[in-house]
């Protein structure tokens, strides 16, 4: 007869059995990183200044870390409502020295499901063995409202800018934002945001292939961006609440990836660096040995009312958006972020006139 303690054990030993038979796409990253000489913010691109939903992967052949990301046309003039977040491409950023530089690299070659003009959104980037991975939002066409015949669509890569349409996602017409993990039985399982925004999950035996499952896993509020990982013994979902109010980022904690718990809200109060005021949106989390750095983004132009909802514009200053790194930490079973914790200290006024 076993009680928690040795149940928990023994979770821990087949978990890291899986990882012995299935390979790295169990292990956390051992690649550095030096968030403490990073930039604020980490990146702005340099063609459309709307880098949103960043998803980190290390390219193997060069060396690097590169950033994926929703390239959003904030700075494109005359366009109505809310089309700057239509016609993105995946943008590609990368860093040579462990992320205390970033370049820009160029935009993915992604073969598109269908002719005419298009949109991508919110790539998520894994690899397994020698190949990267990649599943992203699909939408035809270019809307001035929101909407559009979202779905999500997978490629295959070697070099992690050519990319080849493996298949579109049969089951996700509507669905945005995947997040996919290698669970501990060598298959994969994947969490979307559904039309009613909630989060639903699919599966995967060879990533040949996926599944919809449609069992819905978080409900509670309203919300988008899933991303998953393993972190200090437990797997975490941090999710994008749907609000126009300054809300963070929520925390779920799970034993088995599939029944999940509240646990925290990060990224929900302003912080000191440049462009990092704004709360922090649409997430990837990539663990490095025993710590989790998050890459998250901003809209630094936005402003609240005193009720906390937005001030909606149609301008360059409220599109644009700017992507930050910031470390998560465990405190006495809750996952917290101090987003100014690598913030260069700014001298007070009163500091000043002592020098």
């Amino acid at each position: 007869m076993y009680n928690a303690s040795n149940l928990n054990s023994m979770k821990r030993i087949v978990y890291m059995l899986a990882v012995l038979f299935y390979g790295t796409s169990l292990f956390a990253q051992d690649k550095p990183f030096d968030i403490e000489h990073a930039p604020a913010p980490l990146f702005r691109c340099p063609i459309y200044d709307g880098p949103t939903d960043p998803t980190l992967e290390w390219n193997t052949e060069r060396q690097e870390w590169w950033m994926f990301y929703t390239q959003r046309r904030a700075n494109v003039p005359n366009l109505q409502e809310v089309a700057c977040v239509y016609g993105s491409k995946v943008g590609i950023a990368a860093t040579k020295n462990n992320g205390k530089n970033w370049y820009y690299v160029g935009t993915a070659n992604l073969p598109e499901p269908m002719q005419g003009q298009s949109t991508f959104w919110a790539p998520d980037v894994f690899k397994h063995k020698d190949t990267y991975y990649m599943i992203v939002t699909f939408i035809p066409g270019i809307h001035p409202f929101w909407g559009g015949d979202a779905r999500l669509v997978f490629y295959k890569s070697k070099d992690l800018m050519n990319w080849d349409l493996v298949e579109e996602i049969e089951g996700t017409h509507g669905c945005i934002d995947a997040s996919a993990f290698q669970m501990p039985d060598g298959t994969w399982k994947m969490w979307y945001k559904t039309p009613d925004s909630k989060t639903n999950t699919g599966v995967s035996k060879d990533l040949t292939t996926w599944k919809v499952t449609g069992k819905c896993e978080i409900d509670d509020v309203p919300h988008e961006g899933p991303i998953v990982f393993y972190w200090k013994n437990k797997y975490w979902n941090i999710i994008d609440e749907c609000n126009l109010g300054y809300v963070g980022l929520h925390c779920y904690e799970s034993d088995d990836a599939t029944n999940w718990t509240y646990n925290s809200t990060i990224l929900n109060k302003p912080g000191l660096r440049p462009d990092d005021f704004d709360q922090g949106r649409h997430c990837d989390v990539v663990v490095i040995g025993d710590r989790a750095f998050i890459f998250y983004f901003t809209h630094p132009g936005r402003t609240y009312k005193m009720d906390g909802m937005e001030v909606e514009e149609n301008t360059w200053n409220y599109h644009r958006a700017s992507i930050q790194i910031a470390e998560l930490e465990y405190v006495d079973g809750k996952i917290v972020c101090d987003r100014d914790k690598y913030a260069k200290k700014v001298p007070s006024p009163i500091e000043r006139k002592k020098k």
